[in-house]
């Protein structure tokens, strides 16, 4: 199994309740129940900043605020080559990216990949001057200066602020 379907899309991912020990939290069918993936796909859509968290060399952990574009099922965003994310992320590629509202979370896990290709480089370009009302040229993503690092998830975890105990959902992909 490729994980691939058959028009090049991954296909969804599987969702269910995330082991909570301690918080109460209520089975899948009650409360607000599982969180359908539209809801977390809307809010990596629109989060206007994300955090990336990283390891450092030591085993430190290290988090970073950053804008991003969720585009073609994966987190994308940029990165001075020289910073410590990209230094953390290219020596140990497991992120964890979250969204902005600490109330209503999306926790995204997956490994960042550094993204060099021109298509897709432009693609993620556009993206992020129409989501932020920039005009940042080409040369802004010049692979020598800044790198282009795109996060698919592996594992998701979303909550809702008014359904603690009712809503968590976990959301895996093949």
């Amino acid at each position: 199994m490729t994980g691939i379907d058959d028009h090049g899309e991954r296909p969804g991912p599987r969702a269910g309740r995330p082991d909570m020990p301690g918080y109460g939290i209520r089975p899948a069918d009650e409360g607000t129940g599982l969180l359908p993936w539209a809801w977390a796909e809307s809010r990596l859509r629109d989060s206007h900043d994300y955090w990336v968290s990283s390891v450092r060399p030591d085993g430190r952990p290290h988090a970073m605020p950053v804008w991003g574009v969720w585009l073609a099922g994966g987190l994308w965003f940029s990165s001075s080559r020289r910073s410590r994310k990209y230094r953390n992320l290219t020596a140990r590629p497991d992120a964890v990216l979250t969204t902005d509202d600490a109330r209503n979370p999306v926790v995204l896990e997956g490994r960042a990949r550094v993204v060099t290709e021109p298509a897709p480089v432009a693609a993620f370009l556009a993206a992020l001057n129409a989501k932020y009302r920039t005009a940042y040229p080409a040369d802004f993503l010049d692979p020598a200066v800044n790198a282009t690092f795109e996060v698919r998830p592996a594992t998701v975890f979303g909550l809702l602020d008014g359904d603690f105990t009712g809503s968590p959902t976990r959301w895996t992909f093949d």
